[in-house]
């Protein structure tokens, strides 16, 4: 039954490899060769490991910068209502204020009739967002070191 098929099965292999000495030994090595291969390239060039930087004082922010700096918005969502809210009220008393759009399309036409001192927010959903400025989208800029 299966036992005896199995058994001549195995025979069969070890006949093979026995004969084909050659192959076999490659079959073994080069993985191992490849193996020590990668273990040496990861020596040679170990993890960096960053330091702890210190907080620092960055000043006062310059409230003659932010004097009439609108900060569109779109899709107008209540949880992007509180977030333009909260931006609002931590800004001086001249400085942010925010618009509401429908649609990045008139984000878009905002932007083009004030582009110095226009910035677009367009909200994805509740945890993620782009910048919007004139004729640019705004990337994030993550660092993320890979091995």
């Amino acid at each position: 039954g299966v036992w005896r098929q199995t058994r001549a099965l195995l025979f069969k292999n070890c006949l093979i490899k026995g004969r084909t000495k050659k192959s076999s030994v490659q079959e073994v090595l080069f993985p191992l060769f490849f193996l020590f291969w990668l273990i040496l390239m990861s020596m040679m060039h170990p993890h960096r490991k960053y330091d702890e930087v210190a907080n620092t004082d960055l000043g006062t922010l310059d409230a003659s910068q932010l004097v009439n700096f609108v900060v569109g918005y779109t899709p107008p969502t209540r949880m992007a209502r509180e977030i333009m809210k909260k931006v609002a009220s931590d800004s001086s008393e001249e400085g942010i204020i925010t618009e509401e759009y429908l649609s990045e399309e008139e984000l878009q036409e905002a932007s083009t009739l004030k582009p110095s001192n226009f910035v677009g927010v367009v909200f994805k959903d509740s945890m993620s967002y782009q910048l919007r400025f004139h004729d640019s989208i705004a990337m994030s800029s993550i660092y993320m070191e890979s091995r």
